[in-house]
């Protein structure tokens, strides 16, 4: 007797993919790629590459049929999770989640400033392209950009097809692929930090006044707008006057040369010495 999808009892639910086509989906979502490599930039090539180095990358490929098709029902990416409803054989879509670990707030924090430090990384990703630095940037705090192991990535489907990826779950890593290369703020916000987040951050980051200027006793101008043109009280009014160092007043004699001739065998200097000393001593 066949059950509720047409198939005879005995036919095992994960022998569907082999002999029945899915159902055909009205509006579905689709890759762009009619054939060869969906990928084209080097960090959506980089996101399936990881993929194959994972070990599930060569199940890749059952999945591009539906994913040129347009199988997926719906398909959505936030912090840690890209979910999907992509439609198979049966009359209801199977649910697919692939997800990954978000950054911690002290990893954002170091990647957020070294990217507010070089304003080149902030103006590729505005321009639609991401730098290839920023891999070395993220793990220099010590995470990786993209999962480096089988426990950063997680993959679920509702189907019963016992094989990780299925169909269902390749079909969404190729349409996430092909995201990645639109628009490349979708791998950070995957990571924890949407566009419009992440942007703000590096706008305050790059606005905030240099801390270093405070360590050399300057302060911001808007501090001394009340003061700014207060004259204040002239050098030396109403205090006492400035006192030079204390010198002897026959100290301009050490500094002129000795005279050529000498009187009675007395240096010259020497004979005015005397009278340099009866000067009166004003203290200057």
């Amino acid at each position: 007797m066949p059950d509720q999808d047409g198939r005879p009892w005995w036919m095992d639910a994960r022998d569907e993919g082999a002999t029945a086509r899915p159902r055909r989906v009205e509006g579905g979502i689709q890759i762009n790629s009619t054939r060869g490599p969906v990928a084209r930039t080097w960090w959506s090539q980089r996101f399936l590459q990881v993929l194959e180095s994972l070990g599930v990358g060569g199940r890749l490929a059952r999945g591009r049929t539906y994913a040129r098709q347009g199988q997926l029902v719906t398909f959505a990416i936030g912090p840690g999770a890209v979910t999907a409803q992509v439609q198979g054989t049966r009359a209801t879509p199977y649910a697919v989640r692939l997800g990954v670990p978000t950054f911690g707030k002290t990893e954002w924090a170091q990647i957020v400033q070294a990217m507010a430090d070089d304003a080149s990384h902030t103006a590729a990703l505005l321009n639609g392209e991401l730098p290839r630095e920023i891999e070395e940037l993220v793990a220099s705090t010590g995470s990786t950009l993209f999962p480096a192991t089988q426990r950063e990535l997680a993959m679920d489907c509702t189907c019963p097809d016992f094989q990780v990826p299925c169909k269902h779950l390749a079909a969404v890593c190729y349409v996430l692929a092909e995201r990645f290369d639109a628009d490349p703020f979708t791998i950070l916000e995957l990571r924890g930090r949407d566009r419009e987040t992440l942007l703000d951050e590096l706008r305050r980051r790059r606005s905030a006044p240099d801390e270093s200027a405070a360590t050399d006793g300057l302060r911001p101008l808007d501090e001394l707008l009340e003061s700014f043109f207060d004259a204040g009280v002239a050098p030396g009014l109403g205090q006492p006057p400035l006192a030079g160092p204390r010198t002897r007043p026959d100290a301009l004699l050490d500094q002129v040369p000795a005279f050529p001739i000498t009187v009675r065998d007395v240096d010259v200097r020497e004979l005015l010495r005397p009278a340099y000393l009866a000067l009166p001593d004003d203290g200057g």
